[in-house]
């Protein structure tokens, strides 16, 4: 029951941001070619490469219910494959044979390569050291830190270009990015903290480093959001 709790939460998640970053997109490009679906769905196939490769191959040892969040609720619902079928064949019924089978080659070849290249970045970080450091007797999991980095990069990018294109109230903007903001310095650095429990940590006996490893954790990625959010806001 609490897996199906959890990715009920996931999922709820994943479908609004499926929505803002579809409709932001539409607003930007317009509705000639379903340029919002396709864009959710290599962005989601990018994440479920990058995170399936570190939470399942690697063999990290998070709980259930926390993957299930993650890879079935969030991405699940935030990827669309139904979608892309609709559009698909509504551009057949209107005549529009080249843009359905353009649509059709895109969305197949970018997804199977975002995956592919999310699975590759993961490999690459895990190569070394088996994605860990330890220093002063202290186990520094680089590379989830790194797929943390690389998440943050992409909502600030993200988060900024569909400001800038959509026509929200400000309170909608401001509610969006904080509820964003937040809910990914949690999952994140509870993602961290997991891992190294599941390592053998005690909060009791380690409990400074664990926190000042989920502090670190949010500074870095409140600072990967804000490049993210300078580069996107010229486009």
């Amino acid at each position: 029951m609490n897996q199906i709790f959890a990715i009920a939460a996931g999922g709820a998640l994943g479908a609004i941001l499926r929505f803002l970053v579809s409709s932001g997109i539409y607003q930007w490009l317009g509705r000639g070619f379903p340029y919002g679906t396709l864009a959710v769905n290599i962005i989601g196939s990018f994440l479920l490469g990058l995170l399936t490769e570190g939470l399942v191959i690697q063999r990290i040892a998070l709980g259930v219910d926390y993957r299930a969040a993650i890879l079935i609720g969030f991405i699940g619902a935030f990827t669309t494959f139904s979608t892309f079928s609709l559009e698909t064949l509504y551009l057949l019924e209107q005549g529009q044979t080249i843009k359905a089978l353009g649509n059709i080659f895109i969305s197949i070849t970018a997804c199977l390569l975002a995956v592919w290249l999310g699975l590759l970045c993961t490999r690459a970080l895990f190569f070394w050291s088996e994605g860990a450091v330890v220093w002063q007797g202290h186990s520094f999991p680089y590379a989830l830190l790194v797929i943390n980095l690389i998440g943050a990069f992409l909502i600030g990018f993200i988060t900024v270009i569909l400001l800038n294109k959509t026509a929200l109230a400000e309170p909608y903007n401001a509610a969006l990015i904080i509820i964003t903001t937040g809910l990914f310095l949690v999952l994140s650095g509870l993602y961290l903290v997991l891992y190294l429990v599941e390592q053998g940590y005690s909060f009791s006996s380690q409990f400074t480093f664990l926190l000042g490893l989920f502090t670190a954790n949010s500074m870095l990625c409140l600072l990967t959001m804000w490049l993210g959010y300078l580069i996107g806001k010229d486009i």
